[in-house]
């Protein structure tokens, strides 16, 4: 542990700052000057080197530089993103990058300023960090001494994980234990913005109860963001690294990404990782994961990578033919989209969607980008208006397939009648383009999905119903969304009576198996989630069953089955349990990591198991 010395206070009514200066004689040492008046400044320095403090910004010279924690995908460089223990970002005073060399480049000029707004910009939207150090050994030119502290410092500070804990007395051992210099003294410098750091602990706690927000909560958070004048694109960084470092999430998002910086170093994707990325994909639906979490590693890790053995797939050569051809008519050639075009490109988009494959999206933002270049260039207003035709029967298929997939595989969805009233109205517009064209874009297939759980297919089977016999004029729009509420509170109870009921199985009770245990487990769980408040009348009887039998099934899969498909590699056996017990999929997947991880066993071994499934 080092001597120390700290200052604490506010530029602001928004920058929070700590000033630290540690290492030998550090608590008698005179470091740092305050001006005079409102503007006035705090300076902090030593031999060669300073640091201060405005109301707007901050002033430096000499050594030393910045540090935070990468926020997630959005602005961490690919070199850094594609080595995976990289946690941090550090930019040194006078350093540039050669783009050529692929190297650093150091120069004597590294005096500079920077402005609070562009500090939580460019770095962490909450916290940063400012160092420089005082030390003997770092008496040479400035571009020496930089180029010194980065060789010596630079691999465990973008490494470390104290800095994303902001944990102070941490990073301070760390660079010391590395100086290896006694009289050397540290001047580390964390700026924090407050009301970045209010709005994310308020999104973090309303987030991690139960991985969604509210709609009451996001309304919190929005009069929160307006009352504090917050950035939209802050906001959206907050909220897309709060969600990422969900444990849940980041178990998954870090696999898709390991599997990807894989193939970045090698130039290509092959088709067992493409089965990976798209099962990892489909289970992020399913717990809730946002795209935006996804969409980025792809644009930044996948882009360009040859997927081996594929060529492009004729869905996308049809889509390119059709959308080029829109743009004709400056040659006299009829080039409107006609019913069997926009047919075709609804078909396109569906596979497209299904295979993860983001070619028909870039297609279609060139597409976009080229006719506003036409228009602009005096081009037929016919032109913009063939397009709208095709976006507007995209955000058609969107709007639906969203709250169709919802519904399928993520659990505890809201759905609400104007919901419903979108989707009868854009079912209209897709059957007067063909008939049956709903039924084959939204369903057909979608019920053959191996991981579409028992109530997911329970709320999909009761919608097709539904919207049929509202057309017939058999049903209410009301009627529709009460059936598909109540099976909503019937998954709802059943997760809790899951997760109450493993508990208690757990820690008190070996055997379950005669109607007397299970009548005083079954007991003493209503009292217990009465006493939470979670439910208010009894347990149905055939819910409370289905839930013992359940973990039944969970234990015999864990216990017999399981170590029997490892040892004899039977896939079969896997699938044929999957099929027969009507245990959801996604569940089982995690029982198999978990087990695998207890065991310190090859999760290769485990993909090669499932590839065939994926």
């Amino acid at each position: 542990m080092h001597n120390d010395i700290r200052l604490h206070g506010m530029t602001s009514n928004q920058i929070e700052y700590y000033a630290i200066v540690a290492g030998a004689d550090a608590h008698q040492r005179y470091f740092f000057s305050a001006g005079e008046g409102e503007d006035g400044q705090l300076r902090f320095f030593s031999p060669g080197n300073e640091f201060i403090l405005g109301k707007d910004g901050i002033k430096y010279a000499g050594n030393g530089g910045s540090f935070c924690e990468y926020m997630f995908g959005v602005d961490q460089p690919l070199s850094d993103l594609a080595k995976g223990e990289v946690n941090n970002r550090l930019v040194m005073y006078g350093a540039l990058y050669d783009n050529q060399s692929g190297t650093l480049k150091f120069t004597d000029r590294t005096d500079g300023a920077q402005t609070f707004d562009r500090i939580f910009f460019d770095g962490n939207a909450v916290c940063n960090y400012f160092f420089f150090i005082n030390s003997q050994s770092l008496k040479t030119s400035l571009k020496k001494q930089q180029e010194d502290l980065v060789k010596l410092l630079g691999k465990t500070i973008k490494r470390s994980t104290a800095i994303g804990d902001e944990n102070d007395n941490a990073i301070i051992e760390e660079i010391f234990a590395l100086l290896g210099e006694p009289g050397a003294q540290l001047f580390l410098f964390k700026l924090i913005d407050k009301k970045h750091a209010e709005y994310r602990d308020l999104f973090k706690s309303l987030y991690f109860k139960n991985k969604k927000i509210a709609d009451e909560d996001f309304t919190t958070l929005s009069i929160m963001a307006n009352d504090y004048g917050l950035d939209r694109y802050q906001q959206e960084r907050i909220r897309i690294d709060v969600m990422y470092k969900h444990p849940d999430n980041k178990r998954i998002v870090d696999e898709y990404k390991n599997i990807l910086i894989g193939c970045n170093s090698r130039g290509e994707i092959n088709k067992l990782e493409n089965a990976r990325l798209t099962r990892l994909k489909t289970l992020s639906v399913r717990n809730k994961i946002p795209g935006a979490l996804f969409y980025t590693l792809d644009e930044m890790l996948k882009k360009d990578k040859k997927l081996v053995d594929m060529e492009e797939h004729d869905y996308i050569s049809e889509t390119r033919q059709i959308l080029a051809g829109i743009f004709l008519s400056e040659r006299q050639i009829e080039s409107t989209i006609d019913r069997d075009d926009m047919l075709k490109l609804l078909n396109a988009k569906k596979r497209a969607a299904e295979n993860r494959d983001h070619t028909f999206e870039e297609i279609l933002l060139d597409a976009s980008k080229a006719c506003d270049e036409k228009i602009r260039d005096g081009a037929k207003i016919s032109l913009l208006e063939g397009f709208s035709y095709i976006i507007t029967y995209f955000d058609r298929y969107d709007a639906t397939a969203s709250v169709i997939n919802q519904l399928a595989f993520m659990e505890n969805v809201k759905i609400s009648e104007e919901m419903i009233r979108s989707m009868l109205g854009n079912k209209t517009k897709f059957d007067v383009l063909n008939p049956g064209l709903f039924q084959e874009l939204f369903f057909a297939g979608l019920f053959d999905n191996k991981y579409m759980g028992n109530y997911g297919r329970k709320k999909v089977t009761a919608l097709v119903k539904g919207l049929t016999e509202i057309e017939e004029n058999r049903l209410s729009v009301s009627a529709l969304l009460e059936q598909l509420t109540e099976i909503d509170n019937e998954e709802r109870l059943f997760l809790i009576l899951m997760e109450h009921v493993r508990e208690r199985i757990r820690n008190f009770y070996s055997k379950y198996a005669t109607k007397a245990d299970q009548d005083a487990l079954k007991l003493e769980v209503t009292e217990e989630l009465r006493h939470k408040k979670l439910i208010s009348d009894e347990i149905p009887e055939n819910l409370f069953e289905e839930t013992v039998l359940t973990i039944k099934k969970e234990a015999i899969y864990i216990h017999n089955l399981l170590p029997r498909i490892i040892a004899e590699q039977d896939i079969s056996l896997r699938e044929d349990f999957l099929e027969n017990s009507g245990l959801d999929r996604f569940y089982v997947e995690e029982l198999e990591r978990e087990y695998y991880e207890l065991n310190e066993l090859n999760m290769d071994e485990l993909y090669q198991i499932r590839k065939g499934l994926s």
